[in-house]
């Protein structure tokens, strides 16, 4: 049997870091993660996934990530009951994250700044637009290693790491 799954997207608010009672601490978050296409009308559509993680990498979200950063999670679907106050089953069904790694730095999705991925999110509405990469705007870079077209180059024994 086999339960992955791998997310990038962005936090939809700041996690919600909580301790049980045996002093183990939890976040739950909401990452909204973009579809891989576009709707009838051109605009990307966003699905919100509701996450949770546990212990150390919980208070590391909580403590250096917040609304709109952009995440990437590794873990697992779950599902799990309880009663509700009303007396009803209720059913939750979340990714538990084994990982979540932070791809920007805190803060550099305040104040309209992009992310690593190039991605910003649309503050008029709940969906995330591509912007353009800035690392494709060096293209005519003298540093370029693959300005050969794959051909070999010299290089001497000398000037190898190893």
């Amino acid at each position: 049997m086999l339960n992955r799954v791998v997310l990038v997207g962005r936090l939809t608010k700041d996690p919600d870091l909580r301790y049980t009672p045996s002093g183990v601490a939890v976040a739950n978050f909401t990452l909204a993660v973009n579809r891989p296409f576009s709707n009838q009308q051109g605009n990307r559509e966003a699905d919100f996934i509701n996450c949770v993680v546990w212990r150390r990498a919980a208070e590391n979200l909580a403590n250096y990530m917040n609304k709109g950063s952009m995440v990437g999670v590794d873990g697992r679907v779950q599902t799990r009951r309880f009663e509700g106050q009303d007396g009803k089953t209720v059913f939750v069904t979340e990714v538990v994250a084994e990982s979540v790694q932070f791809l920007e730095t805190k803060g550099s999705s305040q104040g309209g700044g992009q992310g690593a991925s190039g991605f910003q999110p649309n503050r008029n509405q709940s969906q995330f637009e591509p912007q353009s990469n800035p690392y494709e705007q060096n293209q005519n870079n003298q540093d370029n290693p693959f300005q050969n077209n794959g051909e070999p180059i010299e290089i001497s024994d000398d000037d190898l790491p190893f």
